[in-house]
């Protein structure tokens, strides 16, 4: 790897380990992939020198397992700008310009990157990924970390993160949307499956979701929100447009809407799930353009100051 393919000598001994045939024998890799590596890779070869030969030899699959097998290390790798067909790196990489990789891009720990990133089959990286302009995928990006783009995030595939997401444009996501921590958008949400999120979600503008969204705390957007199925928050849903699904509309707490809200045909309508009946007037208000249809808990209050 370099400003096109370059590579930084390792700082710790963890990045310096090396590896012998019984050595890796030991981690039962597949006969191929062994007999490749004893006949390319010598005794002695560092961690990352390895990677790098598979990934120069286009097995980068291999070179995957072998990072999944060992882990990261705290190996940096600074450069201006990455042009390349795939990356395998074990620690972190920071580029001051942009990423683009034809295939695979996967490292140990971070990514950070002063400009985009453009990958065509995957993003992955232990720890997180901060970038300053805006992140593309042709297929899957995960992170063990959070995930922030100053732009917007495109995913073709699924999208999986371990704590925050945060597009300062859109998020759009052509699978499953499953973030542990926050979603913040500046813009529109747009996935064509279910979203998964364990905390909150705040969206500048619409939510649409082909499938069921089920967040752990609130849900609050500046346009209108639309669920090809369920759709669920554990405590309040805000939403300066309509709130619609098809299937059943369910909040801990109250619902609000500028415009309608309304169920799927056959589903209801549910505020304050998660609070005492006797409660409901202060904590499940239920405020939008009319009365829902099919309203089956919580206390209706009327149209929502903001019409």
């Amino acid at each position: 790897m370099s400003t096109k393919q370059a590579t930084l000598p390792a700082p710790n001994p963890a990045a310096a380990m090396e590896f012998t045939k019984r050595f890796l024998r030991a981690k039962n890799p597949c006969a191929n992939g062994f007999r490749w590596f004893v006949r390319h890779i010598e005794d002695g070869t560092s961690y990352q020198e390895a990677l790098d030969t598979l990934v120069q030899a286009g097995r980068v699959g291999d070179a995957c397992w072998l990072l999944d097998q060992f882990g990261p290390t705290d190996a940096v790798l600074t450069v201006d700008a990455i042009e390349a067909e795939a990356i395998v790196f074990s620690g972190t990489l920071e580029v001051r310009g942009h990423i683009e990789v034809s295939t695979v891009l996967r490292v140990g720990r971070m990514i950070r990157a002063g400009g985009g990133i453009r990958a065509g089959e995957e993003i992955v990286a232990g720890e997180g990924v901060r970038v300053g302009g805006g992140i593309r995928c042709e297929g899957r990006l995960s992170s063990g970390g959070d995930v922030r783009a100053d732009w917007g995030i495109e995913v073709q595939r699924a999208l999986t993160c371990a704590d925050d997401v945060r597009a300062g444009w859109d998020l759009i996501c052509g699978d499953k949307l499953q973030v542990d921590g926050h979603i913040v958008v500046g813009q529109d949400l747009i996935t064509q499956a279910a979203v998964q999120c364990g905390k909150s979600v705040r969206v500048g503008g619409r939510l649409q979701v082909a499938d069921s969204l089920r967040a752990g705390q609130g849900i609050w957007t500046g346009d209108d929100i639309a669920c090809g199925m369920h759709l669920e928050a554990g405590w309040g849903v805000k939403s300066g447009g309509s709130i619609q699904a098809q299937g059943a509309v369910k909040a801990g707490e109250s619902l609000c809407a500028h415009g309608e809200i309304s169920a799927g045909g056959g589903y209801g309508v549910y505020a304050g799930l998660s609070v005492q009946v006797d409660t409901w007037a202060a904590s499940a208000q239920v405020m939008a353009a009319r009365k829902p249809e099919g309203l089956m808990s919580g206390c209706w209050v009327g149209p929502s100051p903001l019409a």
